[in-house]
C-alpha cells in the first residue's frame, strides 16, 4: 500500500481524534470520529503502517497515544491471522519504538510508556518461550541504552507477572509455560533486577546533591522506583530463596533505601510483601535476619525520621507501610518460634516491641489500629507469653490503650492531635465514629489478653483511674448539652474519659475473675471501689450512665458481700426514674419530653436490674420482698414509667420468682403480678376495641385531626394502656420457666410426664395466665393485619394518614444509611404525634408476634393443644396478607413463624405445622414472584418512562426490601426441610447480611445436608411438596445473589432427592432442571453462585438422565453447545460398562457443554473476546511432520524461531 494512502489516512485520523478529546466538539461530531476511528481498527488492513506512523515522536501525545492503541488493537485481535513476516516487522518496529521512539524518561507522558510495555507484554503473551527464544536477551540489550529504556523493560516484566500470576488473564496452558519459563529463568531476572536497582540508586546517591547533574540524578531516581515497583510484583510468588538468596542481600538493599526519601514508600512496599510471605516454616526462617542489629537499626530511624518531620502525606503513608512492615514481622516470629522450632527469641525482641509500641502511642488513630492484632497474638503466643520482656510490656500497652480509649481525632474537630491524621483516613465525622467503635472492641478483646497473663496490674490500673474520675471536676467543654445548662454532651471532655474509663474497668476487671482463682480476688479493693461508684451522685444522664456501668462491673464482687446487695439495688432504682427537670423552662402542665441521654439512663437501669436477676438470681433471692414492694410502689403511679420500663421491672421480678422452684407459688406470684393486664385486657372495652378495626383506630386516636402535633395527644393514655398490656404478657413469657436440674423440676411440681421418647415434659407457672389473654391477643392480630384494608386506610385521620408506614430508622437500616452521629444522644425526643403513633404500630405488631414466637418454647404442650390453634392462628396473623407490606411480613416470619416451627414437638407436625405452612408457602412464592417480576420490568423499562411518583430512593428501598423478604423466606423454609450435620440453626440467622458475605459460603451442597423429620412430614402432603419444590427452585432466578447461594447449597437438593423414588412426570424434570439453567444465566456471573449452581445442574443431569431422555432435549436448547462432546458425554452416562471418570473431569466436561447459558457480567457482556492460541507443548516432545515445509506454515504454529533478534 503506497505512502500517499497510508499519509491521507493518518491525516484522517489525526482530526478524528482531535475532535473526540477536544471538549468544545459537539456530541454528534464526537460520536462520528469515534465511529470512524473504530471501524478503522475492526476493518482496515494498513493499521499497522498507519499506527507506526501515528506513533511517531514528532506527532502530539495525544495522538501517539492513539497510534500505539492501533498497534495494540491488532496485536491483540488480529495476531492469530497475521502473516509471519508482518508479525516480525512489527515486533522489530515496537522493539526500535523502546529503542528510539521514546522521549527521554522525564519528559516522556506516562501513558505512552504504559500503552508501549502493554504492547511487548500482548506480544510475549503470545510468542514466548517457544516461538521468541530470545526475549529476555532482547530486554537485557534494550536496557544498556540508557535510563529510558530500562525504565520501560522494568514496565514491561512487572505487567507480564501482573498479567499472568497476579490476574491471570491467558489460557491456562499459555499461562503455565510462561510462568514455567519464567521461574526457570528466576535467578537471571532476579539479579537483572538487584542490579538495576543497585546501579541506579548508587548513581543518584552520588549526582543528587550535585545541582549540575539533577536531571541525571532524576532519571536513576524514576529507574530505582521502576525497579522497586517490577520487583513488588515478583516477590509475591517466586521461591522465597531468590528472596533470602547471598545472605540476604535484597532485604538487606530494601533496609537501606528505607533512610532515601524518594525510594522509601516503594522500599517499604517490597520488604512488606517479603516479610507477609506464607510458605514452608523451614523456607521463612531466614526472614529472621530483620531482627538483626542492622536491619532494626534501619527500620527504627526510618520510623524516628518520618516521624520528625510532621504531617506530610508522603511520609505519613511511609509510616503506615512501616507500620505493617512491624506487624508483619511479628505474625512471622510467632509462626516460627514454638515449642518444637528450633528458632530462638532474636535478642533484639525488646526493641522490637518498644518501636511497636511507639506505633501504638503515636497520634494517629489509624496506626494505633494497626497494631492492636499484632498484640493479640504476641499476647497469645505459647512461648512469647512468657516472656520476661513481654510481660514486662504489658502494664506500657495498658497505659497507652487509657489513652487510646478515648474518643478523640474526629475530622472535623482540632481538639486533640490526632485530628490532623484522621483528616487524612476518614471522609467524615460517621466515618470516623465507624471505624473507632470497631477499633475499641478490638482493643478490648486485645487488653483482656493482655490481663490474662496478668491480671491484678490491670485492675488496679482500672481502680486507679475510676478514683480519679469520681474525684475530678466535671468539664463539658465549648458545646452544652441540649439536655440542659452545665450538662455533658457526647463530645465533652469529662464524657470522653468516663467513657473510656468506663470500657476499660469493665474488660479488666470481667476477665480477673475469669482468670484468677476465687482466694485471689482481691474482694477488699473491689468492695471499696464499689463503694465509691455507689455513693457518687450526679445529675448527668452520660456521666450516670458510665456510672451504672461500672455498678454493673463491680457487682460480681457483691456475690463475696451479700450485705452491699441492698446499696445495689436503691442505687439502681433510683436511675430508673432520673429525671433532669429544668422547672422554669416550661410550663409545669408541659414537661419537655425527655432527652435520648435520659431515656437511655433509664433503660440502662432495667436492663441493669434484669442482667443482675438473670444472672445472679440465687444472690438476689433473699431481698425478693424488698424487691418486689419497691416494683409495686413504681408501678403505682401510672405516669412514673414508661411502658417498656414497667415490663422491664415485672420481668426481673418474674427472673428472681423462678428461684422459688415450686410450681404453686410462682403460679400465685405470676396471678398476683398480672392481675392488673388481665383486668384491663378482658374488659368488655378492651375486647371491643381489640376486636373491631374500627374501635380500635378512634381508641388510639389514629382517626384524629390533631391542631398542635408537638404537644396535643389526647389518646397517648390509651395507647400505652394497650402497649402495657403486650409488653407484661410478652415479658412474663419469655422469662417464666421451670428449673433446669430435672429432679428440682420433679420437686418443685413442674414435671407432669414424660414423651414416647422419653424426653420429661414440663409445665410453665404462667400458662394458665397466658392462655386466658391468648383470645384476645389474637383478636388483636387480627385487627392490626385488617387496618392495611384500603378501607381502614382511608378511616386514618389527616395528621395520621402515614401512620402505618414504616419508621426512618428502619428505612435507614434497610438502605445501609449512618445515623447522624451527634445528635443521637442529646436533643429532646420531640416526636411528632404522627411518629409516635408510627413507633406505636411497629412495636405492637412486633411484639405480638414476639409473644407468639416465645409461647411455643415457653408452654410447650399446653400451647400446642390448645384446641383448634392452626385455624385460630389462620385466621388471625395470616388473614389479609396481600394488604400487609413486606417491612411487616418480615418480622411475622422470623420472630414468630419460625420459632414457633422449630419448638414444635413432632406430634404437633400434621396438626398444626402442616395445615399452616403449606397455604403460607404457596402464598408466599406467589407474592414474591409477582414482585421480582415487577423488579425485572423495571430494570427492562428505559429510564424515561419510568413514573415520577416512585422516586429512585423509593424503589431502591422496595427492591431491596423484596430482597431481604425473599432471604427471609428461604431462610424459613431451609431451617423447616434441612438439617445439616453439626450445625445449629440460629433462629436470628444473618438474614440482613451483606452480599458480600455471600460469595464466601460453601460451594458444593453439604453432602450431609438431609431433611429433618419435620421436612419428611411435610414433603408427605402433596401440595405443600409442590409448593416448597416450587419455591426453591423459582427463586434460582431471583436477583438477590445470597438467597440463590444459600438455596442452592442448602435446599434444592435434599427437596429433589426426597421426590426421586416416586414417579415424576417428564415436564416437572425438565422444568427443574430449566429453573437451574436459568439461575445460572441470571446469576452466573458470580463466581460462588456460578460454582454451586453448575454443581446442582450436573447432580440432576446425572441422577434423571437415564430416566428421562427430556433433559437431553433442554440441553440441546443451549446457545452454541457443541451436539459432538454431548453425545459423548451422555453415552458415557448411559454406558454402565465403562469404567467411570473422575468426579471433577466429568463435571469439567458438563461444565463446559452448558457454557452457553452462564450469565456474563455486564461488563463482559459486550466485549470482544481475545483469543491466544496454545503454542507446542515445551514439554512433549512433537515429532515434526516431514512433508509440510516449515516456512509455508502461515499459521506460524510450527516456528521454533519465530522472532530472531
Amino acid at each position: 500500500m503506497s505512502a500517499e494512502q497510508v499519509s491521507s489516512l493518518c491525516d484522517q485520523l489525526v482530526k478524528a481524534v482531535t475532535v473526540i478529546m477536544d471538549p468544545a466538539s459537539t456530541q454528534r461530531y464526537r460520536l462520528e470520529a469515534l465511529k470512524f476511528c473504530e471501524e478503522f481498527k475492526e476493518k482496515c488492513p494498513i493499521c499497522v503502517p498507519c499506527g507506526l506512523k501515528l506513533a511517531e515522536k514528532t506527532q502530539t501525545a495525544i495522538v501517539r497515544h492513539f497510534g500505539l492503541q492501533i498497534l495494540e488493537h491488532v496485536v491483540k485481535f488480529r495476531w492469530n491471522n497475521m502473516p509471519r513476516l508482518e508479525k516480525v516487522y512489527l515486533k522489530n518496529n515496537v522493539m526500535g519504538l523502546i529503542s528510539s521512539g521514546t522521549q527521554s524518561i522525564l519528559e516522556e507522558e506516562s501513558h505512552i510508556k504504559d500503552v508501549l510495555s502493554r504492547i511487548v507484554v500482548e506480544m510475549i503473551k503470545r510468542e514466548w518461550p517457544q516461538h521468541w527464544p530470545d526475549m529476555l536477551k532482547e530486554l537485557d540489550t534494550l536496557s544498556k541504552q540508557g535510563e529510558t529504556q530500562t525504565e520501560l523493560v522494568m514496565f514491561i516484566l512487572l505487567r507480564l507477572a501482573e498479567d499472568v500470576v497476579t490476574f491471570q488473564t491467558l489460557p491456562t496452558q499459555r499461562r503455565r509455560d510462561i510462568q514455567q519459563t519464567l521461574t526457570q529463568n528466576m535467578e537471571k531476572i532476579f539479579s537483572f533486577l538487584l542490579t538495576t536497582l543497585q546501579q541506579n540508586v548508587n548513581k543518584y546517591r552520588r549526582m543528587k546533591t550535585d545541582l549540575a547533574q539533577e536531571p541525571k540524578a532524576q532519571a536513576n531516581c524514576r529507574v530505582g522506583i521502576a525497579a522497586l515497583n517490577t520487583l513488588a510484583g515478583y516477590i509475591d510468588w517466586v521461591a522465597l530463596s531468590h528472596i533470602t538468596a547471598d545472605n540476604c542481600k535484597l532485604l538487606e538493599m530494601l533496609c537501606l533505601l528505607l533512610n532515601e526519601p524518594e525510594l522509601q514508600i516503594g522500599a517499604a512496599e517490597c520488604l512488606l510483601i517479603a516479610v507477609s510471605r506464607k510458605g514452608k516454616l523451614e523456607d521463612r526462617k531466614p526472614l529472621m535476619v530483620l531482627f538483626g542489629d542492622v536491619a532494626m537499626h534501619y527500620i527504627l530511624s526510618a520510623a524516628q525520621t518520618a516521624d520528625g518531620e510532621g504531617l506530610v502525606e508522603k511520609h505519613y503513608v511511609f509510616l503506615k507501610r512501616l507500620c505493617q512492615v512491624l506487624c508483619a514481622l511479628g505474625s512471622q516470629l510467632c509462626a516460627l518460634l514454638g515449642s518444637d522450632s528450633d528458632v530462638e527469641t532474636p535478642a533484639n525482641f525488646g526493641k522490637y516491641l518498644d518501636s511497636f509500641l511507639a506505633f501504638t502511642t503515636h497520634p494517629s488513630q489509624f496506626l494505633r489500629s494497626s497494631t492492636q492484632i499484632t498484640w493479640g497474638a504476641l499476647f497469645r503466643h505459647e512461648v512469647l507469653s512468657r516472656d520476661p520482656l513481654l510481660l514486662a510490656m504489658i502494664p506500657k500497652y495498658l497505659r497507652a490503650s487509657m489513652t487510646n480509649l478515648v474518643k478523640v481525632g474526629f475530622p472535623s474537630k482540632t481538639d486533640s492531635p490526632s485530628c490532623e491524621y484522621s483528616r487524612f483516613d476518614f471522609d467524615s465525622d460517621e466515618d470516623f465514629n465507624a471505624f473507632f467503635n470497631s477499633f475499641r472492641a478490638q482493643q478490648g478483646e486485645v487488653m483482656r489478653m493482655a490481663c490474662r497473663l496478668d491480671p491484678q496490674t490491670g485492675f488496679q490500673m482500672a481502680g486507679e483511674w475510676l478514683k480519679y474520675q469520681l474525684t475530678s471536676p466535671v468539664d463539658t467543654g465549648p458545646m452544652n448539652s441540649k439536655t440542659g445548662e452545665g450538662l455533658c454532651s457526647i463530645f465533652s471532655p469529662s464524657f470522653v474519659q468516663w467513657d473510656a474509663m468506663t470500657f476499660f474497668s469493665e474488660s479488666v476487671i470481667s476477665q480477673m475473675f475469669r482468670t484468677l482463682d476465687k482466694d485471689e480476688i482481691p474482694v477488699n479493693d473491689g468492695i471499696d471501689l464499689l463503694q465509691l461508684v455507689l455513693n457518687f451522685e450526679t445529675k448527668d444522664p452520660l456521666i450516670l450512665s458510665c456510672v451504672l456501668t461500672n455498678v454493673s462491673a463491680l457487682f460480681p464482687f457483691v456475690t463475696y458481700r451479700p450485705e452491699y446487695l441492698p446499696q445495689v439495688l436503691s442505687k439502681l432504682f433510683a436511675s430508673v426514674t432520673f429525671e433532669v427537670i429544668e422547672e422554669s423552662k416550661f410550663v409545669v402542665s408541659v414537661q419537655a419530653p425527655r432527652t435520648r441521654a435520659v431515656k437511655n439512663v433509664r433503660r440502662h437501669a432495667c436492663s441493669s436490674i434484669i442482667k443482675m436477676c438473670r444472672d445472679y438470681p440465687q444472690l438476689v433471692l433473699p431481698n425478693f420482698e424488698m424487691l418486689y414492694n419497691h416494683v409495686k410502689q413504681l408501678l403505682s403511679n401510672e405516669l412514673l414509667l414508661t411502658q417498656m420500663e414497667k415490663c422491664a421491672l415485672m420481668e426481673a421480678l418474674v427472673l428472681i420468682s423462678n428461684q422459688f422452684k415450686d410450681y404453686e407459688r410462682q403460679k400465685v406470684f405470676l396471678e398476683e403480678l398480672m392481675a392488673p393486664v388481665a383486668g384491663l385486657w378482658l374488659s368488655p372495652e378492651m375486647q371491643r376495641v381489640l376486636s373491631d378495626p374500627e374501635a380500635f383506630i378512634s381508641y388510639v386516636g389514629a382517626d384524629n385531626k390533631i391542631a398542635d402535633p408537638v404537644l396535643e395527644d389526647p389518646s397517648g393514655l390509651n395507647r400505652s394502656r394497650i402497649s402495657f398490656c403486650v409488653y407484661t404478657i410478652l415479658g412474663v413469657v419469655k422469662r417464666a420457666r421451670w428449673p433446669a436440674a430435672t429432679e428440682e423440676a420433679k420437686a418443685g411440681g413442674f414435671l407432669v410426664g414424660y414423651m414416647p421418647s422419653g424426653s420429661p415434659i414440663y409445665r410453665n407457672p404462667c400458662t394458665e395466665q397466658v392462655l386466658k389473654l391468648l383470645d384476645n391477643l389474637l383478636a388483636l392480630i387480627r385487627t392490626h393485619n385488617n387496618l392495611y384494608m384500603p378501607e381502614m386506610v382511608a378511616r386514618l385521620g389527616e395528621t395520621f394518614a402515614k401512620a402505618l408506614d414504616m419508621l426512618e430508622v428502619e428505612k435507614n437500616a434497610i438502605l445501609g444509611l449512618p445515623q447522624p452521629l451527634l445528635e443521637l444522644y442529646d436533643s429532646p425526643v420531640y416526636k411528632t404525634v404522627l411518629e409516635r403513633m408510627q413507633g406505636f404500630f411497629c412495636t405492637l405488631y412486633d411484639n405480638c408476634f414476639h409473644i407468639l414466637g416465645n409461647a411455643g418454647p415457653s408452654m410447650q404442650q399446653d400451647f400446642y393443644t390448645v384446641e383448634g390453634l392452626a385455624t385460630q392462628l389462620l385466621s388471625s396473623a395470616f388473614i389479609n396478607l396481600n394488604n400487609i407490606p413486606d417491612y411487616r411480613l418480615r418480622p411475622m416470619l422470623r420472630v414468630f413463624v419460625k420459632p414457633l416451627v422449630l419448638s414444635c414437638p413432632s406430634e404437633y407436625y400434621e396438626t398444626l405445622v402442616c395445615p399452616m405452612l403449606g397455604p403460607l408457602v404457596t402464598y408466599l412464592h406467589a407474592r414474591l414472584s409477582q414482585k421480582w417480576q415487577v423488579i425485572n420490568q423495571r430494570s427492562m423499562l428505559c429510564e424515561d418512562e419510568a413514573a415520577d411518583d416512585n422516586p429512585e430512593s423509593q424503589e431502591m428501598l422496595e427492591e431491596q426490601l423484596v430482597r431481604l423478604l425473599t432471604r427471609e423466606v428461604m431462610d424459613l423454609i431451609t431451617v423447616c426441610c434441612v438439617s445439616k450435620k453439626g450445625v445449629e440453626h440460629n433462629t436470628t440467622a444473618a438474614v440482613d447480611g451483606d452480599d458480600d458475605e455471600a460469595m464466601a459460603t460453601d460451594v458444593t451442597p453439604s453432602a450431609s445436608a438431609e431433611l429433618t423429620e419435620l421436612g419428611k412430614c411435610l414433603m408427605k402432603q402433596e401440595d405443600v411438596c409442590t409448593a416448597l419444590l416450587i419455591t426453591a427452585y423459582t427463586s434460582l432466578s431471583w436477583k438477590d445473589t445470597l438467597s440463590c447461594q444459600r438455596t442452592t447449597t442448602q435446599l434444592c437438593w435434599p427437596l429433589l432427592k426426597q421426590v426421586l423414588p416416586g414417579n415424576l412426570l417428564p415436564d416437572a424434570v425438565s422444568w427443574f432442571f430449566t429453573s437451574v439453567l436459568k439461575g445460572l444465566q441470571t446469576h452466573g456471573q458470580h463466581d460462588g453462585c456460578m460454582a454451586a449452581l453448575v454443581h446442582l445442574a450436573f447432580q440432576i443431569y446425572e441422577a434423571l438422565r437415564p430416566r428421562y431422555a427430556e433433559l437431553k432435549a433442554v440441553m440441546e436448547q443451549i446457545p452454541d453447545i457443541q451436539r459432538d462432546s454431548l453425545e459423548q458425554f451422555d453415552s458415557k452416562l448411559l454406558n454402565p460398562t465403562l469404567q467411570k471418570v473422575a468426579d471433577k473431569r466429568r463435571k469439567d466436561h458438563f461444565k463446559r457443554l452448558i457454557t452457553g447459558c452462564i450469565g456474563k457480567p455486564l461488563g463482559e457482556q459486550f466485549r470482544k473476546e481475545v483469543h491466544i492460541r496454545n503454542l507446542p507443548s515445551l514439554f512433549k516432545k512433537v515429532k515434526p511432520s516431514l512433508e509440510t515445509d516449515v516456512l509455508e506454515n502461515e499459521d506460524g504454529e510450527g516456528l521454533t524461531a519465530l522472532f530472531e533478534p
